[in-house]
């Protein structure tokens, strides 16, 4: 690859320089509020520059930023941005500065806030740069040394209020997967050294098929970790929910999309993608999807409903990169080219609706104290900012249109009928895949209207919920722009055509332009531009009756039908579970079931007695924390051997070398390899 520029090389060096200088000064000044807004600053500048390097790359504008050798062993110091790195710093150069900004009026009071606030500026700093280089890395080395400050910055993020037992257990849940993960990544990279004669990340020539499906599980598995690709999803819900919310947001927008690169730029190095590994990418991808919304739909805690919701969203992106892939393995490059684009265009919106619901869930947990469901409502009229701001967001997650979730859904469907409909190369898991995508978007409008309309709509259900307020402008601000931004997506999607076309092509190698018609064409851009600005025409105008409407008129306040009696008490309202006991109970499998531990009154003056359910994470508490127990306790009889008399610990190692030296002298007496 040529050099870049020297305006986009100085502007991803100035990116990654800001972002790690943005958790400096509340270091050196540890209680000011002019240090955090100076960190702030310098976090909007930062995101400013990758913002402006991402669309120069997006434009075309690519080449090697950085080339040099380094002291430490093997590869170089090699950074350089394509399409498809371009792509990938968007979302990072957008949450980044939002939630900084957001943070500045979060992270104030409660006990230890000026140690939680230095904490969490150093390392959400250390883990913008981090992602950006990961983005940029053309080395393994370089590639691994950054994936590791990114999984470590992460961890210290969801354990800053480490107070909690619960949230310790999240954060090292977290650590013990992404390491599994950087396990794999780690052999990844050695076979792609081996395949490649180096560490430098280049195309890779032919070779043998096997390796070549080796380096991709090993991807799949790595990436995914970090993705949260089912079954290896188990650690998201209690990392997210427990970290305060704008890392939440900088978490689930951004770094959970940095597993989806992975999977697309080191299965672009490939020469050929094996088809069986494809359709395992789509079907992972699938199944992902509808348990992550399966398992949104009913939860009691608002941040494990986003969390969830963050799995669908990544299980649709996968399906995007599984048609991709599909299409690759069989010579189809228009299914490269709606593939690639659902996936990159998916992305972003995610990242911007997904910011702007943990945003506006960070203001009502900042309001009310509480994330349980079922002890908020009546908040849209306590907290009309920030309402409106997880209203939109809700909707866009909820793949309503005109807001942008249905428009990059749009690209995926009609990547997936066109698969299906190719006379020559038929898709065969393409209607498994359009089925999905229908039901995972019906069971996210369940599990969003749900959520919005019991924490918004009704009356308060607990006192902390009655004395809500809105939350200060630095943090409703970044959540409104957010859902703004998510809303008007899919009208300027059009305009972002040109931009996903050089991603689908400088991913495919560069032929997929000159043989597939252009996006706008595959993906009938023109009617569904049409469709959603006239939908967005009617809501705009509806909206605006509405207000008129109300404006003009004086409401007077009456309490709803009491159904009889004499002192109803806002508990008795639909609980939140109400709304999703079908999903929950009928449509999901029996690995979802709802647990469940209801009170029974019982005597002749039965005292006062509550019902209580969850939804508990299928791998992590039914399946992993049962078998890990198991393995704990039949270990631990090895504490026997703990006796304390060196002579029998020696005879471990000395009985060990005897082994290895018999098997050298068999190998050499049979001449075993």
């Amino acid at each position: 690859m040529s050099p870049a520029p020297p305006v986009e090389a100085a502007l991803l060096l100035a990116a990654i320089a800001l972002s790690l200088a943005s958790g400096l000064p509340t270091l050196v000044r540890r209680d000011s509020e002019g240090a955090a807004r100076l960190g702030a600053l310098l976090a909007v500048g930062a995101g400013l520059a990758a913002l402006a390097a991402a669309i120069l790359g997006l434009a075309g504008r690519t080449g090697t930023v950085v080339d040099a050798a380094w002291p430490l062993p093997f590869g170089r110091l090699v950074l350089a941005v394509d399409p498809l790195s371009a792509a990938f710093l968007v979302p990072v150069s957008v949450v980044f500065p939002l939630a900084s900004v957001y943070g500045l009026g979060y992270e104030r009071g409660g006990a230890n806030a000026a140690a939680r606030r230095r904490t969490i500026r150093l390392f959400s700093g250390a883990l913008a740069a981090s992602i950006v280089v990961v983005t940029v890395a053309r080395d393994g080395v370089v590639f691994l040394l950054a994936w590791e400050a990114m999984a470590l910055s992460a961890f210290f993020l969801v354990t800053v209020e480490h107070e909690e037992a619960g949230i310790r257990r999240a954060g090292w849940t977290y650590l013990a997967t992404t390491h599994v993960g950087t396990l794999a990544l780690v052999a990844m990279v050695l076979l792609l050294r081996q395949r490649g004669g180096g560490l430098a990340w280049l195309p890779l020539p032919e070779g043998p098929a096997g390796t070549d499906a080796a380096i991709l599980l090993l991807a799949l598995v790595g990436f995914g970790a970090k993705a949260g690709l089912a079954p290896l999803h188990f650690w998201l819900p209690g990392a997210h929910a427990g970290a305060p919310s704008h890392v939440s947001a900088l978490l689930s927008a951004v770094m959970l999309k940095t597993g989806l690169y992975g999977i697309l730029r080191v299965s672009g190095l490939l020469p050929h993608v094996p088809v069986p590994l494809a359709a395992l990418v789509l079907l992972a991808g699938a199944v992902t999807a509808l348990l992550g919304v399966a398992l949104a739909a009913g939860q009691a805690d608002v941040k494990r409903v986003l969390a969830y919701s963050s799995v669908e969203n990544v299980g649709i992106v996968a399906m995007g990169i599984g048609l991709a892939l599909s299409g690759r393995a069989a010579g189809r490059p228009e299914w490269v080219l709606l593939g690639v684009a659902a996936a990159v265009f998916h992305t972003w919106v995610h990242a911007l609706f997904k910011a702007a619901l943990f945003l506006g869930a960070g203001s009502v947990v900042h309001a009310t104290g509480t994330r349980a469901v079922d002890r908020l409502g009546g908040l849209l009229r306590r907290m009309p900012a920030t309402g409106t701001a997880f209203v939109a967001g809700a909707a866009a997650a909820a793949v309503l249109p005109p807001f942008g979730g249905f428009a990059a859904e749009w690209l995926l469907y009609a990547g997936l009928l066109r698969a299906f409909l190719d006379p020559a190369h038929g898709l065969l898991l393409a209607p498994v895949g359009v089925a999905t995508l229908a039901l995972a978007g019906a069971l996210a409008v369940t599990a969003f209207v749900r959520l919005a309309g019991t924490v918004l709509l009704g009356e308060p259900r607990s006192a902390a919920a009655e004395r809500a307020h809105e939350s200060p402008r630095t943090m409703t601000a970044p959540a409104i722009l957010a859902a703004a931004a998510a809303a008007a997506a899919g009208l300027a999607l059009p305009f972002l055509a040109p931009a996903l076309e050089r991603v689908a092509s400088s991913w495919g190698g560069g032929s997929e332009a000159r043989l597939v018609p252009t996006l706008a064409e595959a993906a009938a851009l023109g009617p569904l531009t049409a469709l959603l600005s006239s939908l967005a025409a009617c809501v705009l105008v509806a909206a605006l009756l509405v207000a008129l409407a109300f404006r003009r008129r004086v409401i007077a306040g009456r309490p709803t039908w009491d159904c009889g009696y004499a002192a109803p008490s806002a508990t008795m309202q639909y609980t939140a579970r109400s709304f999703s006991t079908w999903v929950a109970e009928r449509l999901a499998p029996p690995l979802l079931g709802v647990r469940t531990s209801p009170g029974r009154p019982s005597g002749l003056f039965p005292a006062r007695v509550g019902f209580d359910s969850s939804t508990p994470e299928p791998v992590g508490e039914r399946l992993l924390e049962p078998a890990l127990s198991r393995a704990a306790d039949r270990l631990g009889r090895l504490r026997r051997f703990q006796h304390g008399r060196l002579s029998s610990y020696l005879v471990v190692p000395v009985a060990t070398l005897v082994v290895l030296l018999l098997w050298n002298a068999l190998r050499a007496f049979w001449r075993l390899p």
